[in-house]
């Protein structure tokens, strides 16, 4: 067995490799276009037109993934902070600054499938931890900044003084809202102010407020109450609104009431979207020079959504997000 291992071993080191020849199998013929070109390329194809079309394919496809990536980023919208401040003798919380915001602020604007990020003051001097971060940068980051409610304006912030020591407003919050509010407009970001952030709109291009609705329009509507967010009335819209043509349907709908401020004389280019009726205090402004700056007076945040009591706002966030889409980097 050895003997014929070793004959078999031999035969085939001496043999090689088969090679086809006459008496081998035949070759497997070749069927391309004459010249060798494969016959799925178009006649007359050179090497730099077939380039061309693999580089516009490619840029194609590169441009569908792009579109489809942009379409699908999540929107980062900007909440303004509410601030808290210490109370005088107070110990540890209390005695410290604290920033927040209000759940159902972030819950409304969250119900589009969109990100936020409650924006705090800066102090670029801080003794303890300086930073170069500025307000700046989060409207440069950020798809738009939302103004809630909280604290009054401070008259001195449009050039009164307070009629009452009670409605000295929060000046801090004022200086730093209004750094905000004009930094994401210079950006070209969409902006919604809700209830104090519509009153500071109107401050902001140099209107100005009613310390209080009851004092200074004493035949108006209670415009404030114990009952908060389930006290209301109705509002219209004036020819020209944006807000009428986002409720064709509503003529006279309901919102809840919660202010005892409201806009007085109208800031430079701010034009009236809405009016409490029958005492047409304003309800809604909009600043003109921009691609969407609105204040709402109301809270939609307290809205059911497709509720039917009161006015469903949605569109008015819809309308809000689309602006930031259209206006993001």
């Amino acid at each position: 067995m050895a003997e014929d291992n070793a004959d078999d071993n031999g035969s085939r080191d001496q043999s090689g490799p088969r090679q086809d020849g006459p008496t081998g199998p035949p070759r497997v013929p070749d069927r391309r276009a004459d010249g060798g070109a494969s016959r799925y390329l178009r006649p007359g194809d050179t090497p730099l037109n077939l380039a061309g079309r693999v580089l516009r394919s490619r840029w194609r496809a590169l441009n569908d993934r792009l579109g489809r990536d942009f379409m699908r980023r999540t929107l980062r919208i900007g909440v303004s902070a509410r601030i808290y401040h210490p109370e005088p003798g107070a110990v540890g919380l209390r005695s410290k600054n604290l920033q927040y915001l209000e759940e159902s602020i972030a819950q409304w604007v969250m119900s589009r499938d969109v990100l936020v990020f409650m924006v705090p003051t800066v102090n670029t001097n801080g003794l303890l931890h300086p930073s170069n971060i500025t307000l700046r940068h989060y409207a440069r980051h950020l798809d738009g900044l939302v103004l809630q409610g909280g604290a009054d304006v401070a008259p001195t912030t449009y050039a009164e003084s307070p009629t009452r020591p009670e409605w000295s407003g929060d000046r801090a919050r004022d200086v730093y809202e209004l750094e905000l509010l004009h930094e994401f407009v210079e950006a070209g970001k969409p902006v919604l102010g809700i209830c104090r952030g519509c009153q500071l709109i109107n401050v902001a291009f140099g209107g100005t407020l009613y310390q209080d609705v009851a004092t200074d329009l004493p035949a108006s509507l209670p415009h404030v109450h114990d009952d908060y967010d389930a006290h209301r009335h109705a509002i219209v819209f004036p020819p020209g609104s944006s807000l009428g043509k986002m409720f064709p349907d509503q003529r006279r709908p309901v919102v809840n009431s919660i202010h005892h401020q409201a806009v007085k004389d109208l800031g430079r280019d701010i034009m009236v979207e809405a009016m409490s009726d029958p005492d047409g205090v304003v309800e809604a402004i909009r600043y003109q020079r921009a691609p969407f700056v609105m204040g709402l007076q109301w809270h939609p945040e307290f809205h059911r959504a497709k509720g039917t009591e009161l006015l469903d706002c949605t569109p008015v966030l819809d309308a809000f997000l689309r602006a930031a889409r259209e206006t993001r980097l």
